[in-house]
C-alpha cells in the first residue's frame, strides 16, 4: 500500500486550519496544523512533512521567516504559500527562498487541490529521479565489474584514477570483455555521475543518417526535416558520451568529432550557429586502431586526442582466476530474475567453466549461465546442463595433440573452428543463431568464419543478409 504524503498546515486562523485540514484529510493525506511559526518548527524538528503550507501573516513569526527554518532545517519538505494580501512583492521573495508556489485568499478548493497535487507529484518525480541515480550508480560503480585477477585489479585501479579527471578514455578489448560497463563505471564513479550518459554503437547507426543522430539537425535542413532534432552530442551536454567501436565512423564525421573536441561546440544540420557542449569522451573499440590508421581507415590526430587515457581489457582467457566469482555472480542474478532456488556450481561444471577458453568473453559467459539457469531442475549448476560444445571438450583429443607437438596457439585455434562449425549445425546453417549460442556479435562471427575459411566466397566483402 503506498504511503500517505504527510502535510504540516500553519495558519494562525483557526477556522483555516481546519478547513483546510478537512479537504485535505478527504484527499487521502495525512495531516498536521499548527497555530504559529513556533508550533510549526516544533513539528518539523519532530516529523519528516512532504509539504508545509505556510500562512504569511502569522503573530510570533511570520511565514517568510517559517519558510527560511524550513528550508535550513528539512529541505526535502517542499513548501507552498499563502496570503490574504496580492502582494507579489513578498510572493517573489518567497519563490526566490525556495517556496513551490503561492496562492492568495480567498482561493477555490479546487485550486489549492491542484497546486498541492502538482507539487507532490514534482516531488515525486526528484525522489524516484534520485532513486535511479542511485541505482545506477550502484549497478554500474567500478566495485561492481566482478574479478580478483591482476588484470583486472590494473583496470579498477584506471577507472578510479580517470573517473575524476576531464579527459577522454580509450577502451580496448576483444568483443564481450565489458568496455560499456568500464564506460559507465568511469562515469557513474566520477563527479559527472548526476549527468547523462548516452551509448553510441557507431557501427548500427545506417550511414547516412550517422551525422543527423549525433549532431543533430534544424527545420528544413534536409528533406523530411519537419521539427528541430536534437543530436546525442547535445543530449550528452554535461555528462559523458560513449562511442562503440568508433573505427566504423565514417572518416568526414571523424573530421567533426575532432572539432567537437578542439573547439567544445556541435552544429547541427541546416544550423550556422554553433552550440558549446561539455562533453567527456569516451571512445571503445574491438580493432587495433594503429592498424587501422596505418589502412587510412582512421584518423591519427583523432587517434591522440581519445587516446589520452587508454584501458584495455584482457580477454576472459587470460584471467581465468575471474571466471568462479563471475560464474557465481550470474547464476545469482539470473536464479532472481529468473524466480528459481539455484544456489550454486556443481565442482565438475565449475572446473568446465574454468577450461573453456571464451571466444565470446564474459558475455559468452553470461549467456552460459542464464541458459543454464533456465534449463536447470537441481539447485546447482550441474555439467550435464551445461552446453555440449563445452562438456564435449574432450572431442578435440588435446593429449594426442600435445603429444605430435601441435602447440597451444593451435589447439586453440583448431577448438575455436570446431565449436563454430558445431553452433552452425546445431543452428542449422544460421549464422544468427550461431552468433547467440556463442554468445558473441554477428560480426565477431563473421570475422572467425574468414579467418577458419568457413565463409563462402561470395559472401565475403558483402553483408549477410540475415538480420539480428
Amino acid at each position: 500500500m503506498q504511503e500517505k504524503s504527510k502535510i504540516l498546515v500553519v495558519d494562525d486562523e483557526p477556522g483555516m486550519r481546519t478547513f483546510l485540514e478537512i479537504i485535505l484529510r478527504k484527499e487521502g493525506y495525512s495531516v498536521e496544523t499548527a497555530a504559529d511559526g513556533m508550533k510549526a518548527l516544533d513539528n518539523i524538528n519532530n516529523n519528516v512533512f512532504d509539504l508545509a503550507i505556510l500562512d504569511i501573516l502569522m503573530p510570533v513569526m511570520n511565514g517568510i521567516e517559517v519558510l527560511k527554518r524550513i528550508i535550513e532545517k528539512s529541505p526535502e519538505t517542499t513548501v507552498i504559500i499563502i496570503t490574504a494580501f496580492a502582494s507579489h512583492e513578498t510572493a517573489i521573495e518567497a519563490m526566490k527562498l525556495g517556496a513551490y508556489d503561492y496562492i492568495t485568499k480567498p482561493f477555490k478548493i479546487d485550486e489549492i487541490k491542484l497546486v498541492i497535487k502538482k507539487a507532490l507529484d514534482k516531488k515525486g518525480l526528484e525522489r524516484e529521479n534520485l532513486r535511479l541515480r542511485k541505482e545506477l550508480q550502484t549497478k554500474y560503480g567500478f566495485a561492481n565489474i566482478i574479478g580478483r585477477s591482476i588484470g583486472i585489479s590494473k583496470v579498477f585501479e584506471l577507472i578510479k584514477r580517470v573517473s575524476e579527471l576531464k579527459v577522454n578514455v580509450l577502451i580496448t578489448g576483444e568483443s564481450g570483455t565489458g568496455k560499456e560497463l568500464v564506460a559507465r563505471a568511469v562515469h557513474y564513479s566520477g563527479s559527472r555521475h548526476r549527468g547523462p550518459f548516452i551509448a553510441v554503437n557507431c557501427g548500427a547507426i545506417p550511414e547516412p543518417l550517422v551525422e543527423s543522430e549525433l549532431f543533430g539537425y534544424r527545420r528544413g535542413a534536409f528533406t523530411g526535416a519537419s521539427r528541430n532534432k536534437k543530436g546525442l552530442f547535445e543530449e550528452a551536454d554535461g555528462g559523458t558520451i560513449f562511442l562503440d567501436e568508433i573505427v566504423d565512423l565514417p572518416i568526414h564525421l571523424q573530421v567533426k568529432l575532432l572539432r567537437v573536441i578542439e573547439e567544445k561546440t556541435i552544429r547541427p544540420l541546416g544550423s550556422t550557429e554553433p552550440i558549446p557542449v561539455d562533453i567527456r569522451i569516451i571512445a571503445a573499440t574491438n580493432k587495433l586502431l594503429e592498424k587501422e590508421i596505418a589502412n587510412e581507415k582512421f584518423r591519427e590526430d583523432l587517434f591522440y586526442r581519445l587516446n589520452v587515457i587508454k584501458i584495455d581489457l584482457p580477454p576472459l582467457r587470460d584471467r581465468r582466476d575471474d571466471i568462479p566469482p563471475l560464474a557465481i555472480h550470474f547464476v545469482e542474478k539470473y536464479s532472481h530474475e529468473m524466480g528459481k532456488d539455484i544456489n550454486g556450481i556443481s565442482p565438475k561444471a565449475l572446473e568446465t567453466l574454468e577450461s573453456y577458453h571464451y571466444p565470446g568473453n564474459v558475455r559468452e559467459l553470461e549467456n552460459i549461465i542464464a541458459r543454464c539457469v533456465a534449463l536447470e531442475t537441481s539447485n546447482v549448476i550441474r555439467q550435464q546442463t551445461l552446453p555440449e560444445l563445452m562438456v564435449n571438450m574432450d572431442s578435440l583429443n588435446i593429449e594426442n595433440g600435445i603429444a605430435g607437438n601441435f602447440g597451444l596457439d593451435h589447439l586453440l585455434e583448431t577448438f575455436e573452428k570446431r565449436t563454430i562449425e558445431k553452433a552452425l549445425a546445431q543452428a542449422q546453417g544460421s549464422k544468427v543463431e550461431a552468433a547467440k549460442l556463442l554468445g558473441i556479435t554477428f560480426r565477431s562471427l563473421r570475422y572467425r568464419l574468414a579467418k577458419h575459411g568457413l565463409l563462402e566466397e561470395e559472401e565475403e566483402g558483402a553483408d549477410d543478409k540475415e538480420n539480428m
